[in-house]
């Protein structure tokens, strides 16, 4: 047994590409991921004028927040993960890029709320393309043993893309309170919010080009053929069903992840009303915080996730997420309730290191016990599952809780107590949920006779 493996280990490892391109491949990736994310987050920074121009109401800002780009994004990337798993892969992301980025441009243009949001649905349909094509090419392009650093590395976009989002945003605010409008060929007299989505929406167009001209890792094969599953999706949600249990304790976790992390779209207000916070003062702090820890806090987790999957504990990327959980509750729990806004940044930034420790290892956890053929299509289901309920649980939750349970400081009160009614549920099922998944692991990964 131990020959073969070493045979198929060598044989495996001349089906990948080289370091080299692999890396080349992540990097692009990477700054993709940058990119949607940008697009995605930057309209929770000019909410403010883009009410006082078109005379919008929270609610309405609220369904351009979450469901509005959740409705596409979501259930999107199941057709497209199929798509991933039989197309060429560089090809669907080179589509999405130029979508969304048209989208973002389009958002400029935009004079009414219904205009607004469909631009917003349109960006996330093409944000939808990209993460179950990427993790299934990270996949295909590194062996098992070697994959959690790459996929950390993608997954730190979420906190640069974050960062830089805040950063840029401090920077249009502060110059949107000094300028009242501006002139622009063609389209005629833009006010400061509708240029920001000019200048972020039209470079992605470029990137989406390069990506067509990219080549594509080979597909791999799983060790063990005899759990292989026809790659349609009615198939694949036979296999789900079949492990539904194992599914939702898994999902459950990184559920919590999202809805955490959408729910901290209500900071900036936060704030503002708690400790007067200006949104540009928010923005700055923020991004320097985001930027300063979750790049090295995201890449420290992939390589821990690597050295303990070496060393024998192939759980690693599972245990890895729970740790941050761990953090996640407590300080999330917290960081609303602290005296002072600098305290909350703080317990905030130690919050940060927990929710970039979740995200790193999720899809190098999911990747690692589901067959090799129908990956694109599990990763879309796992972004799905995640997106759904962070974008429509998260952010309205607080809302809904700081509207009719408390007066005097409803927000925060609201912002400290939602971490802890979805972190809870999760932490009891933990050790099912390990257990669960070493189960799968060992089924899936073990060599066929």
């Amino acid at each position: 047994m131990t020959t073969q493996s070493n045979i198929e280990t060598q044989v495996n490892k001349f089906n990948y590409p080289s370091p080299l391109r692999a890396w080349m491949l992540v990097l692009l990736l990477t700054v993709a991921y940058v990119f949607s994310f940008i697009d995605r987050w930057i309209l929770g920074l000019l909410i403010e004028p883009i009410k006082a121009d078109m005379g919008l109401t929270d609610f309405q800002i609220g369904l351009m927040l979450g469901p509005a780009f959740a409705i596409f994004y979501a259930t999107l990337g199941v057709p497209l993960g199929w798509a991933a798993d039989h197309v060429k892969r560089v090809w669907i992301v080179a589509a999405g890029i130029i979508v969304w980025s048209m989208a973002t441009a389009a958002s400029g243009l935009a004079k009414t709320f219904p205009h607004l949001f469909v631009a917003r649905m349109s960006v996330g349909v093409g944000e939808a393309t990209l993460s179950p094509c990427a993790m299934s090419m990270i996949t295909d392009s590194f062996p098992a043993e070697k994959r959690g650093l790459p996929i950390a590395f993608y997954s730190a976009a979420l906190s640069v893309g974050a960062a830089i989002a805040n950063l840029l945003g401090a920077a249009i605010l502060t110059w949107a309170n000094q300028t009242s409008s501006l002139s622009l060929p063609i389209v005629g007299t833009v006010a400061p919010w509708q240029l920001t989505f000019f200048v972020l929406g039209i470079p992605g167009i470029f990137l989406g080009i390069i990506f067509l001209f990219l080549k594509e890792p080979k597909r791999q094969q799983n060790t063990n053929t005899n759990l292989e599953v026809r790659s349609n999706p009615i198939h694949v949600l036979g296999y789900i069903k079949q492990r539904l249990v194992l599914f939702a304790c898994f999902m459950s976790i990184f559920c919590y992840l999202t809805i955490t992390a959408y729910s901290q779209g209500w900071l900036a207000p936060m704030f503002q009303r708690t400790w007067g916070w200006s949104p540009v003062d928010y923005a700055l702090v923020n991004g320097l915080v985001l930027l300063a820890i979750g790049p090295i806090s995201i890449s420290l987790a992939g390589i821990i996730s690597d050295k303990w999957y070496q060393n024998g504990r192939k759980e690693a990327p599972l245990i890895i997420a729970i740790i941050g959980t761990l953090i996640v509750l407590p300080t999330g729990v917290m960081a609303p309730l602290m005296p002072s806004g600098e305290l909350s940044i703080a317990v905030y930034a130690i919050n940060t290191v927990g929710i970039t420790w979740m995200s790193a290892t999720g899809i190098t956890a999911l990747v690692n016990i589901v067959p090799s053929n129908i990956r694109a299509q599990m990763v879309a289901y796992y972004y799905m599952t995640i997106s759904l309920a962070g974008l429509f649980l998260g952010p309205t939750m607080v809302g809904y809780i700081s509207d009719n349970y408390f007066e005097a400081n409803s927000l925060r009160n609201a912002m400290s107590i939602v971490p802890l009614i979805f972190g809870l549920p999760v932490l009891m099922l933990i050790p099912i949920t390990r257990k669960l998944y070493l189960r799968e692991y060992n089924a899936v990964n073990t060599e066929a006779n």
